[in-house]
């Protein structure tokens, strides 16, 4: 069975991938490959995957709805399709921050493209499953922790927020309308080999190697709850492989976090980075940013019961294999 895995060439599109790949599944990578940050980082994780003889890849803008019809079609994925199928939507824009200065590309990414691969859903007769990547963001201005999926998520703190959120109400609708089986996987602050130049880890690293000063937020008072990639895979193959049952209104749909449920401040995860990396920061303290959040927390008490998801990485070790991948990616580079 096909899957089609859209942001292949992101982080964590890369990482869930290359798991799809080892275990002998055939995988169709989507990706626009734009250029939010250094393309060649994105090209450097397909290149990770190119030897796999079950990998096909595709470069396709999904706000672009047209340019995938003509791709479904020319492939065989379209409504005349025989074969089984299932969909992991990762494809976005991310980065709260930037959502502020360029709100049509989240719009564009987050909205129109997650539309489009749900119309192209709802035309597969042969769709096993269609899981998608909505983000911590939604909870927003919740002050209950550790965040639950049944938990308010109508006080989003930034368009980013904004525009996951409404992804997930789209999934629903889809969902109900069409009946095809549909979960979302809220991600909580990925980290790891791979990993993104505009997240804390890659930025962090990069300034105490350089002997530049590096920023805190909120005087480094801000809790995260850091995932390491690695537990993040296993929970979205995890959630590939158990679509959800009707719910009481004969709905499949359903809706998990995916966290480490261990947060810890900005200053603790920049501590564990001198520890490994040998020398310390020199730090600047500052207030909040607009679209930040105070802490995020993942309550995964139903990952964990219906997915077995059950992450193990402590922070020390998954610093430790970032910064040694980190190393190794700058020196060859």
């Amino acid at each position: 069975m096909p899957i089609l895995l859209t942001g292949v060439a992101g982080f964590i599109g890369r990482a869930v991938a290359k798991a799809l790949l080892m275990r002998g599944e055939s995988v169709i990578g989507i990706d626009s490959l734009n250029a939010y940050y250094d393309p060649r980082l994105k090209q450097a994780r397909l290149d990770s995957l190119a030897h796999y003889a079950n990998f096909r890849f595709a470069q396709l803008d999904l706000s672009d709805p047209a340019q995938i019809r003509h791709f479904a079609l020319t492939e065989g994925l379209s409504s005349g399709a025989s074969d089984k199928i299932s969909i992991i939507h990762l494809a976005a824009q991310a980065g709260v921050r930037h959502s502020l200065v360029a709100p049509f590309d989240y719009a564009a990414a987050n909205l129109v493209g997650q539309l489009t691969m749900l119309e192209w859903a709802r035309d597969l007769p042969n769709l096993q499953h269609f899981v998608y990547a909505s983000s911590s963001s939604v909870y927003g201005g919740n002050r209950k922790i550790p965040f639950a999926p049944e938990d308010a998520t109508d006080r989003p703190q930034s368009l980013y927020a904004a525009t996951k959120k409404s992804g997930e109400h789209l999934a629903y609708c889809y969902s109900h309308l069409f009946h095809f089986p549909v979960t979302g996987l809220r991600f909580f602050t990925v980290y790891g080999p791979w990993g993104r130049p505009d997240m804390a880890a890659w930025l962090f690293t990069e300034a105490i190697l350089a002997g530049r000063p590096l920023k805190l937020f909120n005087h480094g008072a801000m809790r995260r709850d850091f995932t390491f990639i690695d537990d993040i895979v296993s929970g979205v193959v995890a959630a590939l492989d158990r679509p959800p049952p009707p719910d009481s209104e004969g709905v499949r749909q359903k809706i998990y976090n995916l966290g480490h449920d261990q947060p810890v401040t900005l200053r603790q995860f920049v501590a564990t980075l001198e520890q490994k990396i040998g020398r310390p920061a020199e730090i600047i303290e500052a207030a909040m940013e607009p679209g930040d959040v105070v802490a995020t927390w993942a309550n995964i008490d139903q990952a964990r019961r219906d997915l077995g998801f059950d992450p193990k990485t402590t922070l020390e070790h998954g610093i430790s294999q970032f910064v040694d991948w980190y190393r190794d990616y700058i020196l060859r580079s």
